[in-house]
């Protein structure tokens, strides 16, 4: 089954804790803190293979999570980092964050990789924290959370030439005689409901990639027939050959598809009027269709190639065509499409709503914070508390005009808020 549109869930993983230890040797007295640090936790990296030609892995599975980092141990031994979960993907997907819909990634060569879900880092143990100070810390942190996000995946098909056409145009039956592609044919409408990849031999052994492109209709670009499932395939093809009925068979004027099938194009991506083409009139082996294909040349001032998918004829002639056309298309010209990067910002460290008379404190740093402390020392308590303060929490609640005793709750915990 062929699938090019799935949407997942991954999770890197957690970063393992950091541990309170202390050295306990003979001879060794007050031996020094020693607890190691947790090891970081795994990232979830997607690698582009040529293998693979359909997102049909990800139609049963949806859900992904990568190992979490090992706890930290005594005598100073820190905890082994988790796993990477390596995903393979076909050549030519797009990686897209479901939330925004920005391009994370864009894995157009084999072998590409792009590490969509980082792994957190580990908690420290005790054995960090020792300083003149303070000789003997008697906490540590916990991991830091994995990051998580839903993402959509979309696959675009690379290929050399791509087949436009209307429904029954005959592309199937085109690219069925002319590689050993083997599409479902009949005489209906929307045949083809998956796009078809067939490899094309010339005289001289050469070789290049034909994709067959579900039918197109007028208004596809909306997402009329199955235009918003199959559009897509086309941005990835270097040269396009619009497959034409000249015989009228559907009771359609030729030339006025060749124009539809164009506007459809450019509305969906303008881009697609600037690449090579070739104007294809099919069958030839019906006698009303030679009359309609000398208009139809008449009409574009431009060289028509006049075949029959069912006969053969001129179907030499166009392979040799669109060999000569693509020599002269460089192979890189088909460009990915291009991820947001972010530039560092400095970003406030905490936001403070009030909601139903309980401060509500937001933002990825007091968040962290929060995660890695380790709630179960008073050590570790006081050091959060002192570093909240540092980072000017206590003065922006004051600010807001918070008094003794009101709630402030930053994601699931809450505080009593004292002087």
């Amino acid at each position: 089954m062929f699938v090019d549109q799935a949407k997942i869930y991954l999770k890197g993983g957690d970063g393992g804790n950091g541990i309170v230890a202390f050295r306990r040797e003979k001879y060794v007295p007050m031996g020094g803190p020693a607890g190691g640090d947790g090891g970081r936790g795994g990232n979830i990296v997607f690698q582009a293979d040529e293998g693979l030609r359909t997102l049909m892995d990800f139609r049963y599975r949806r859900h992904f999570k990568a190992e979490r980092g090992a706890h930290g141990q005594g005598k100073n031994m820190h905890g082994a980092w988790g796993e990477d979960l390596r995903i393979k993907v076909p050549v030519g997907t797009v990686i897209r964050d479901d939330d925004n819909d920005e391009v994370i990634a864009d894995l157009t060569v084999n072998g590409q990789e792009v590490v969509v879900a980082k792994g957190g880092k580990g908690g420290r143990g005790n054995a960090r924290f020792l300083s003149s100070v303070n000789r003997a810390p008697s906490f540590s942190e916990n991991g830091e959370l994995g990051e998580e996000r839903w993402i959509r995946l979309e696959l675009k098909l690379l290929a050399d030439a791509g087949l436009v056409g209307y429904p029954n145009a005959g592309k199937s039956t085109l690219i069925a005689r002319i590689s050993a592609a083997r599409p479902k044919i009949a005489d209906y409408p929307f045949t083809t409901l998956v796009p078809n990849l067939g490899v094309v031999q010339t005289r001289n052994n050469d070789s290049f990639v034909v994709a067959d492109i579900p039918g197109l209709i007028e208004g596809a670009h909306q997402g009329a027939g199955l235009g918003h499932e199959f559009l897509r395939h086309v941005e990835r093809t270097r040269v396009l050959l619009f497959v034409l009925d000249a015989a009228q068979t559907e009771g359609r004027d030729v030339l006025e598809d060749y124009r539809v099938l164009r506007a459809e194009l450019e509305l969906h991506n303008l881009d697609l009027l600037n690449r090579p083409f070739i104007v294809v009139a099919n069958k030839m082996d019906i006698p009303e269709a030679l009359e309609n294909a000398a208009r139809l040349q008449q009409e574009l001032e431009m060289e028509v190639c006049m075949i029959s998918g069912v006969t053969g004829q001129g179907v030499d002639e166009l392979i040799e065509k669109t060999f000569q056309l693509l020599s002269t298309v460089p192979p890189d010209i088909i460009i990915g499409e291009a991820p947001v990067v972010r530039r560092y910002q400095a970003e406030e460290p905490f936001i403070i709503s009030l909601v139903n008379e309980v401060y509500e404190v937001s933002g990825y740093r007091i968040e962290k914070l929060l995660n890695m402390t380790n709630f179960n020392s008073d050590e570790g308590l006081q050091r959060f508390q002192k570093t909240i303060k540092k980072m000017g929490l206590e003065a922006a609640l004051k600010a807001k005009g918070i008094k003794q005793g009101d709630t402030v709750r930053i994601k699931d915990m809450e505080f009593d808020f004292t002087e």
